[in-house]
């Protein structure tokens, strides 16, 4: 710095107005200078907020797989090993409440949850993912163990890759939202017609267009939940949004899983 200062001072005398010109613009470099390290701070402390509130919903959402596949396995040996057990939740009337609890758990989560405490909508979350569990566990009849384990691992390298683009990508998705909506719709009538008419060719169109479709939202719904993000929220708040954001990303993952597992699963 001093070989700068002593040019400074020569070019004063030569010429005032030039090394005033000359100061303000290193005055202006300065304040320009300490803006920018101060606005580096503040995305530095935003984007530190954001992977650790990301890192939360995944966890949520992990934990929460991770409950509906004991509570599944769990089901189907203790139905195995007690055949009154299968007939009542696999055969009776009531596979019908043990099918449509988790439907109507997402009903109470998403209408109630922006009032919860934290603690109230993790216990909530945790009771669906117990409830899927507990509606899922009939796959263990229809599928084999080893395709099951090998499409897990499939869904779960899927939904990886296709959650980090939605939360890297610079791409707005915001505009597949309505058609993957309308897809949504579409596999949910086409379902429940299928019920009564047990086609298989319906079943196999289902499935290839419920990948398609759970593939997009993955990834649309991991951009939605990062721009949920907001620095300012309160800790209750912070943490009713992981909690609503692990539920939509667990669903993704979850009919991601089914529908490849109609369409790779090994029948017993």
């Amino acid at each position: 710095m001093p070989h700068i200062w002593a040019k400074c001072e020569i070019r004063f005398f030569a010429n005032p107005s030039c090394c005033l010109r000359g100061l303000r613009q290193m005055a202006d470099f300065d304040n320009q200078r300490t803006y920018q390290n101060q606005a580096g701070a503040a995305t530095q402390a935003i984007d530190e907020g954001l992977r650790a509130y990301m890192l939360q919903v995944y966890n949520y959402m992990a934990a929460g797989v991770a409950i509906t596949g004991i509570v599944a396995y769990l089901t189907f040996v203790y139905a195995s090993s007690n055949p009154a057990f299968a007939q009542l939740i696999y055969v009776s009337p009531l596979k019908w409440v043990v099918m449509l609890a988790p439907l109507g758990m997402v009903f109470f989560l998403s209408a109630r949850l922006h009032k919860m405490s934290v603690s109230g909508a993790q216990t909530s979350f945790w009771i669906f993912a117990a409830l899927m569990g507990l509606s899922l566990s009939s796959i263990f009849l229809v599928y084999t163990g080893q395709s099951m384990t090998r499409v897990f691992f499939i869904s779960a390298a899927a939904f990886g890759g296709l959650s980090l683009y939605g939360y890297t990508t610079r791409k707005d998705l915001s505009g597949w939202g309505s058609f993957l909506i309308m897809g949504l719709i579409g596999i949910i009538i086409a379902s429940l017609v299928n019920i009564f008419l047990a086609s298989s060719a319906l079943q196999f169109a289902v499935s290839v267009i419920g990948v398609l479709v759970f593939a997009g939202l993955t990834a649309y719904d991991t951009q939605q939940i990062k721009e949920m993000y907001y620095e300012g929220d309160s800790t209750a708040v912070a943490g009713r949004k992981a909690i609503g954001g692990a539920l939509r990303l667990y669903l993704d993952f979850i009919n991601l899983f089914l529908m490849l597992l109609s369409l790779f699963g090994s029948r017993e």
